[in-house]
């Protein structure tokens, strides 16, 4: 059973600031979500052949060929934020 504890925790990782009402909704949706889910768990799929992959695999990777790669100057060109040579971005990981 998915409770408000449950969608907070999701929450929380995915970074989102929820309203209880928003938290009632999502109870809501997660709990149909499981539900449907357990009616594919009743399936019957003796005989089926199984899938992992939902097309035959081809061979799409290229030779490895050695070329010469963009110098500093031009894979920073269009950086929005450069420091030292380096990108600069935003840290995703947070202490909690």
């Amino acid at each position: 059973m998915i409770d408000d504890s449950i969608v907070t925790r999701v929450a929380r990782l995915s970074r989102l600031e929820l309203s209880a009402e928003e938290i009632a909704q999502f109870r809501a949706q997660l709990g149909e979500i499981l539900a449907y889910i357990q009616t594919l768990n009743t399936l019957n799929l003796d005989g089926a052949p199984p899938a992992a992959e939902a097309r035959p695999a081809a061979d799409v990777l290229r030779d490895d060929v050695v070329r010469p790669s963009l110098d500093q100057k031009d894979a920073l060109a269009n950086a929005p934020a450069v420091e030292d040579g380096y990108f600069v971005v935003p840290p995703v990981i947070a202490e909690e």
